[in-house]
């Protein structure tokens, strides 16, 4: 039986590896396998507690040392990052010229275009209204955010995510989306606006229509999540336009369909390294 690993980017904050380890642990359960939770990097770097956290290189050593030579990857990554084009194979070729030859196979990421994965815009629809009818609001406005990354392909993710949530929540309303990172120059304009301006354009534009703000985020860390950049930028552009409301969704590894498309990917085809 191969190794099955749920692989997220990873993060210093222990919030995000909690979060990655209660998943592996949720879909263990649902497809009866065993479920490593690994990150690719960072989670090294969170002070030891009982159960330190597992990166990539050093779980794969210490599984190849121990006979290991089958492993079944599962991206906890919407888009085609450079994770799965190019750290994860380099990292393959390299054990491979200490340990020999072993097997990995990556399931698709959970997002691959261009097919794309409804279920992901159906989840965030849900996760709209349920913030709209916890907060007593009509959701006339939309902001659909993402961490932005570098890569075309990564980015069209979040677009075509967009499309379809437009197809989903009210006919009335309006969707923008946003970054939370962006490089500077205009060959990177596909990232479209940082949230911090688009909120604030938003508010100085109409500062008495909330603004939902959906998370097209996994799990907990430096953007999102209790005390992450996303929660200060809605809260500064709540005090710079008194009235305004900026009110963030729940994240995306809080919904149970997360772990459905999960098991899919467990169980589909998968591909060779």
């Amino acid at each position: 039986m191969p190794a099955t690993l749920l692989i997220d980017n990873g993060s210093s904050r222990p919030d995000s590896t909690l979060a990655l380890r209660a998943l592996a642990q949720a879909l263990g359960r649902r497809t009866g396998a065993a479920v490593h939770p690994v990150s690719l990097l960072h989670a090294d770097q969170i002070p030891a507690a009982a159960r330190p956290a597992d990166t990539l290189e050093p779980y794969l050593r210490r599984a190849l040392a121990s006979g290991e030579r089958e492993f079944h990857l599962i991206p906890l990554l919407f888009g085609p990052s450079r994770a799965l084009r190019r750290f994860i194979p380099d990292l393959v070729a390299d054990l491979r010229r200490v340990h020999g030859p072993f097997q990995v196979r990556i399931a698709p990421e959970l997002c691959p275009l261009p097919c794309g994965e409804p279920r992901l815009a159906d989840l965030l629809a849900e996760h709209i209204r349920a913030t709209a009818v916890v907060r007593a609001i009509a959701p006339r406005r939309v902001v659909l955010v993402d961490h932005g990354s570098p890569i075309p392909q990564v980015t069209a993710v979040r677009t075509w995510l967009a499309q379809r949530l437009r197809e989903r929540i009210d006919p009335g309303a309006v969707l923008t989306e946003a970054a939370m990172e962006r490089r500077p120059g205009p060959e990177y304009d596909f990232n479209g606006d940082l949230l911090d301006l688009v909120l604030h354009r938003l508010a100085a534009a109409d500062p008495t229509t909330p603004v939902i703000v959906a998370m097209l985020f996994l799990a907990p860390g430096r953007h999102a999540g209790p005390g992450g950049d996303i929660a200060a930028i809605c809260a500064a552009a709540q005090a710079d336009f008194p009235g305004f409301q900026a009110h963030p969704t729940p994240l995306v590894g809080s919904h149970p369909a997360l772990i459905e498309i999960l098991a899919d990917r467990l169980t589909g085809a998968a591909e060779r390294l």
